[in-house]
């Protein structure tokens, strides 16, 4: 079926978004096409004002809408604990709990070779200077328990131990509500590793 050129470059546009096939592309598509013309203005002046209006923190380079980020701002987190973590959305999972008052440096990636990213294509370089004549006295490293995110918080901590700061990493292990029998071996060890008093 030959379709109208709008259509197409927006089922275009859309399958260069991570996790968005041709057909998740042209289901969204079309379903553009049956909202208000109101709802449609607001999806794309949300999506035009994006980038506009917001950038990176200049200390812990989190996306805001001014610099520096609340978070860096609030005088009542604690400064003397940065958590590490690969991208913007990581803080909002910590955040959620409710149990983390420090401050935080995201590194908007992982050390992968396989793509071609290394350890200068993230934002390590920045971290450095904020824990050289400052008040910081732990780095708790919360990048992803898969191998880019170790490699990643291996090569970090291998930066940071000459400095004389306490290193952590976040426990990995079994979730809460999961079944022994269907955890795989890294998981498991990885729970007895991590296991604590009760």
């Amino acid at each position: 079926m030959n379709l109208p050129k709008p259509v197409r470059k927006l089922i275009e546009a859309f399958e260069k978004l991570p996790g968005i096939g041709p057909k998740t592309a042209q289901r969204l598509t079309f379903y553009l096409l049956h909202v208000p013309q109101k709802q449609l203005d607001e999806f794309a002046d949300a999506l035009g004002t994006l980038k506009k209006n917001t950038v990176l923190c200049s200390i812990c380079l989190n996306i805001a809408e001014k610099d520096p980020c609340p978070i860096c701002s609030d005088q009542n987190r604690d400064k003397e604990t940065i958590c590490i973590v690969e991208q913007p959305l990581d803080i909002l999972a910590l955040e959620k709990t409710g149990d983390y008052k420090g401050i935080y440096h995201v590194l908007h990636g992982a050390i992968s070779p396989l793509n071609n990213i290394g350890p200068d294509e993230l934002h390590i370089g920045e971290l450095l200077p904020r824990l050289k004549n400052s008040e910081v006295k732990e780095i708790i490293l919360a990048t992803n328990p898969n191998m880019e995110g170790e490699a990643t918080a291996m090569y970090i901590a291998r930066l940071i131990k000459p400095l004389g700061i306490k290193v952590t990493r976040l426990a990995h292990g079994l979730p809460v509500g999961a079944d022994l029998e269907y955890a795989d071996e890294v998981t498991l060890s990885r729970a007895i590793e991590g296991r604590r008093d009760y």
